[in-house]
């Protein structure tokens, strides 16, 4: 099984849909798209970035907020031979700036309400684009700028795609950790098939009767698969929103009462969101009631699911979260558990088309029961990190990708995660996950989150210092929270000091950011 060498992924999509061309593909903030809509869109998108002097593989940085205006882009671009390059809408002009350079892109594509700090950041890194389309725009456009919707307009739709193959360059997306600069992460024509043959289709189990929602956004990885890649595979429905992922947010589409204002008040069977997302739903007062939503099955990834969250949301909802771990690198979820087929606190075991290896500090494979760093080979992997050969070389060696994750394995073959590579705390001698003991902390009936960093005691030796967020309305001592987690835990992992907080710093996606903590410890 694979894909033809001649592909090209916006049109194999536009193909598998022909049949289905008044189908919903699309519900947003704004209205409906079908599936006869969106090709069409797309190709005259397509037409009117080629008609602009844009070359086969030339660049086209995507600022855009979810809407039906970002499939039709990212797909209008895969369509005409070029390459999108998808950001995150919450970075600074200085992120873009540098991403405008690094990329070398020809043209943009933003959002009337992004739009802003683009030119922040083109003022401040002068590039040259041969098109700038903004999507919706909330005031005048500069001379530079030209309207979405005229010029899809004013162009015929592309009469064929481009003559791609499938190991060509398709688009990028960013991948950043912790420091230094993020990363343009090259992804080909082949890789985002390959994410909906080897789990959208197997794992998930969608259909072109589901109605799909994600609460990662399009520019993500995870969200790339969730709202465009497996749902358009199949011939599902979309729901996007623009506005950030609260709970009431959500919970808005959950019930159908976002898309009813469209006419089409249905219901997602399927939600795709992260830990942090579900704990604070689960927290919230307002949570509609089992009946009240139509969800066969959430997935969860970007951090490891505490097996307590979900526990909680089946009992409230009946409904299966599965858990997954995927990267930006690999595009998508490599190892994951299954409908039916669920160990709690585990994030299950690999998806079938990719190879796992748990290696030591010498390179070798551990045993099972040991922590070991992530390495994993699969069809879906990035080409390289562009312009930076040597963190691709260190990354991506000999046909595998090193995660940056610590993980276990059971005799059974379920996967446990252990914390990143540089979260790891070694405690008299002995490594210890953060993340077990935020797990075990979250567990309390009174905490809502909890990270967990190493901390130098007055003899300078590291043990584990809790950060601990409290659900609204509960109280819990220092004293009490350590008991409960020596109640489950070796005694030396419990954490000797706990510092309560309103909040945890988090990426877009919600993971913890654990390196801030330790900064902020260090400057203390």
């Amino acid at each position: 099984m694979n894909p033809p060498t001649d592909f090209n992924f916006a049109e194999h999509l536009f193909a598998l849909n022909r049949g289905r061309a008044q189908k919903l593909a699309y519900i947003d903030d704004r209205g409906t798209l079908d599936y006869g809509r969106l090709e069409d869109r797309a190709r005259r998108l397509a037409s009117a970035l080629l008609a602009a002097g844009l070359q086969r593989e030339d660049r086209v940085l995507l600022l855009q907020l979810d809407s039906s205006d970002w499939p039709v882009n990212f797909l209008g671009a895969l369509y005409a031979g070029l390459v999108p390059v998808a950001v995150n809408t919450l970075l600074t002009a200085d992120d873009y700036a540098y991403m405008l350079a690094h990329s070398g892109s020809k043209a943009a594509l933003v959002s009337g309400a992004l739009l802003p700090v683009l030119q922040d950041a083109m003022g401040r890194a002068p590039h040259a684009l041969a098109q700038l389309l903004v999507t919706q725009p909330t005031a005048a456009l500069p001379p530079d700028g030209l309207d979405l919707e005229a010029q899809i307009a004013a162009h015929a739709p592309m009469a064929a795609p481009a003559p791609t193959r499938a190991q060509d360059h398709a688009f990028w997306l960013y991948s950043s950790g912790s420091t230094g600069r993020p990363k343009g992460t090259v992804h080909t024509h082949g890789n985002p098939w390959w994410t909906a043959e080897l789990y959208g289709k197997p794992v998930l189990g969608l259909t072109e009767d589901d109605v799909c929602f994600s609460a990662a956004k399009l520019y993500f990885a995870y969200g790339l698969g969730n709202g465009l890649t497996f749902p358009l595979s199949v011939g599902a429905t979309v729901v996007l929103m623009a506005e950030r992922p609260t709970p009431d947010a959500t919970f808005r589409r959950w019930t159908g009462e976002a898309q009813a204002a469209h006419g089409t008040p249905v219901k997602p069977t399927v939600f795709f969101g992260a830990p942090t997302g579900f704990a604070g739903m689960l927290a919230s007062a307002s949570k509609p009631a089992r009946e009240a939503v139509a969800l066969r099955m959430c997935s969860s990834a970007g951090e490891a699911l505490p097996g307590e969250i979900a526990e909680r949301f089946k009992a409230h909802y009946g409904c299966e979260i599965i858990d997954g771990i995927g990267s930006t690198e690999m595009l998508h979820i490599f190892i994951s558990n299954r409908p039916g087929d669920i160990r709690y606190g585990t994030t299950g075991r690999p998806v079938e088309g990719y190879r796992i290896e748990l290696r030591g500090e010498d390179g070798r494979p551990v045993p099972d029961g040991e922590v070991g760093d992530l390495y994993i080979q699969g069809p879906s992997s990035a080409l390289m990190y562009w312009g930076n050969p040597e963190k691709s070389a260190a990354t991506f060696r000999d046909g595998w990708t090193q995660s940056g994750d610590k993980y276990s394995r059971d005799a059974d073959g379920y996967y446990t995660y252990a914390g990143r590579s540089d979260d790891m705390l070694k405690v008299s001698g002995i490594y210890v996950s953060p993340f077990e003991v935020e797990a075990t902390l979250m567990r309390h009936p009174a905490v809502l989150e909890a990270a967990v960093i190493g901390k130098q005691d007055s003899d300078g030796l590291t043990k584990t210092k809790a950060f601990v967020v409290l659900k609204s309305g509960s109280a819990a001592t220092e004293e009490e929270l350590k008991a409960f987690v020596k109640q489950h835990l070796a005694a030396y992992k419990y954490p000797r000091f706990i510092e309560f907080v309103d909040e945890l710093p988090k990426t877009a996606t919600g993971k913890i950011q654990r390196f801030r903590l330790r900064e902020q410890e260090q400057q203390a």
